[in-house]
C-alpha cells in the first residue's frame, strides 16, 4: 500500500475519527446507569461530559496540534489512542465523582490528539477540496458512533455498564493505535495547489500568532460557540429530553422497522450528523462557506423549532432531532474549511486546533442551560437559547463575515499588485 497517496492518509484518519467517536457520542447511554448506581444526581454526571471531557478535548488540541506538527503525528495519534481507551478503563472501575472526572479528562485529552490530527491531515493532504475532505473526516466523528449505539446499550442491558466501558474503551484504542501506524503528513511537493474557484482564500500562511491578531479569527471564534452550543445541548440531554417528553420508548415505524423512539432518534442523529459533514463541505466548496453556514444553522434552528412543538409525537421528535443534527454537524466540517481558506496550509492543524477549542468554550454554557431548565421546570426556555443562538450565527455568516473575507482578499489582492 503507497502510504503518500493522500486517499489512503485520508482512510486513516476517518478510520481513527470513527473509532474515536464513542467516547463523546455513546456517553448519554451510561448516565442512567451511572444515577441508579451510585445514586448520583443526573447534573454530576453530565459535569463529567461538559465540564472535563470537552474542555480536556478541545482545549489542549492547540499544544497537541503544535506537537505534531513540530515531531510527527505517529506516535502522538498512538497517544491519543491509549489515553482515550484508559480513560473509559477507569470509568469502568470508578465509584467515585472525582476518578470519574479525571478518567473523563484522559479520555477527552486521547480524543482531542485524535480529532485534531485527523482534521489537520485532512486540511494539509488536500488543498485543493478542503471542504469535502474536512467533511468526510468530520463525518466520521459523527457518524462513527451510529453503528455501535445499540451493541453499547445491549452490552450496558445484558453485562452492566462497566463491561461497556471496558470492552468498547479497549476495541476502540487498538483501532486507533493501527490507523496512527498509517498517518503521516505531507511534504510540500505531495499535495497539488489550490484551484481556482469561487472560495475565498488566503495567499499566505499564518503562524498560530498571527491568526490570533487577524482581523475576523475572533468572528468565527465567536460563530462557532453559537453553532456548537444546540448539538452539544442535544447531545448530552436527548435521552433525559426523551424520557421527560414521555416518548423514550415509544414505538416508532419508519420504513418497515419498527423501534423504541430513543435509540431509533441517536441513531438517526449520529447518521444525520455525520451524512451532513461531507454534504455540506461539498457543498460549501461550490457555493461559498458563509452561505453553506447560513443555510446548516438556519436548518437547525426551524427543526429545534418543530422540534418543541411537537415533543410529545415519538415521529416528530425522532425526525426533528435527525434534522436539527443534520444542520448542526455541519459546523465540523465548514469551519475547518474557513480556518483552512483564511489562514492557509502550513500551520492548519494548530490553527484549527486553536478555533477547535470554541466548542470547549460551547460546553461550558451547557451546564447555565440546564441550570435554566431547572430553574424554569421545562425545556422551553432552554430551546429558546438554542434557536437564538443558530439564528445569531446565520447572520452574522452572511451579514458580517461575508464582507469581511471579501475585503481582506481585495486587501491581499492589493499589496501583490503594489
Amino acid at each position: 500500500m503507497n502510504f503518500s497517496n493522500r486517499w489512503v492518509q485520508l482512510v486513516a484518519g476517518i478510520t481513527g475519527m470513527v473509532a474515536v467517536a464513542n467516547f463523546q457520542y455513546s456517553w448519554t447511554l451510561f448516565v442512567l446507569p451511572l444515577q441508579e448506581r451510585f445514586g448520583w444526581q443526573e447534573v454530576e454526571i453530565q459535569r463529567a461530559l461538559f465540564l472535563f471531557f470537552v474542555p480536556a478535548q478541545t482545549w489542549l488540541v492547540p499544544l497537541e496540534g503544535y506537537l505534531a506538527e513540530r515531531f510527527g503525528p505517529r506516535k502522538l495519534l498512538m497517544s491519543g489512542g491509549v489515553l482515550a481507551s484508559l480513560g473509559w478503563i477507569i470509568n469502568a472501575n470508578t465509584s467515585s465523582l472525582p476518578i470519574l472526572y479525571a478518567a473523563q479528562v484522559l479520555a477527552g485529552c486521547g480524543s482531542g490528539i485524535v480529532y485534531s490530527i485527523s482534521m489537520g491531515s485532512a486540511l494539509k493532504w488536500f488543498p485543493d477540496r478542503r471542504g469535502l475532505a474536512a467533511g468526510l473526516t468530520a463525518a466520521a466523528f459523527g457518524a462513527g458512533a451510529a453503528a455501535t449505539v445499540r451493541p453499547v446499550r445491549w452490552t450496558i442491558l445484558e453485562h452492566g455498564y462497566e463491561q461497556a466501558f471496558l470492552w468498547f474503551g479497549l476495541g476502540q484504542g487498538l483501532v486507533i493505535i493501527l490507523a496512527a501506524l498509517i498517518v503521516r503528513f505531507p511534504r510540500p511537493d505531495e499535495v497539488p495547489a489550490p484551484t481556482q474557484s469561487k472560495i475565498l482564500q488566503s495567499g499566505r500562511d499564518y503562524t498560530p500568532a498571527e491568526m490570533l491578531r487577524a482581523p475576523g479569527f475572533w468572528l468565527v471564534y465567536f460563530m462557532m460557540i453559537m453553532g456548537a452550543l444546540p448539538g452539544l445541548l442535544m447531545l448530552g440531554y436527548i435521552a433525559p429530553m426523551a424520557r421527560n417528553f414521555g416518548v423514550a420508548d415509544m414505538p416508532v415505524t419508519l420504513l418497515w422497522i419498527t423501534s423504541a423512539a430513543l435509540p431509533l432518534a441517536m441513531e438517526i442523529d449520529r447518521v444525520m450528523g455525520g451524512l451532513t459533514r461531507p454534504v455540506f463541505g461539498w457543498i460549501s466548496d461550490h457555493i461559498g462557506r458563509e452561505i453553506a453556514i447560513f443555510l446548516a444553522f438556519a436548518l437547525e434552528g426551524v427543526a429545534l423549532f418543530f422540534l418543541i412543538q411537537n415533543a410529545h409525537d415519538p415521529i416528530l421528535f425522532v425526525l426533528m432531532s435527525g434534522l436539527a443534527f443534520f444542520g448542526w454537524g455541519a459546523v465540523f466540517s465548514l469551519f475547518p474549511a474557513v480556518s483552512g481558506d483564511m489562514f492557509g496550509r502550513k500551520f492548519a492543524t494548530t490553527n484549527y486546533s486553536l478555533l477547535y477549542t470554541a466548542k470547549g468554550a460551547a460546553s461550558l454554557l451547557i451546564i447555565l442551560c440546564d441550570e435554566l431548565r431547572t430553574q424554569m421546570g421545562s425545556w422551553v426556555p432552554v430551546f429558546i437559547v438554542m434557536i437564538a443562538a443558530d439564528g445569531i450565527a446565520a447572520l452574522l455568516a452572511l451579514l458580517v463575515l461575508r464582507p469581511l473575507r471579501a475585503r481582506l482578499a481585495k486587501m491581499e489582492e492589493n499589496k501583490r499588485e503594489m
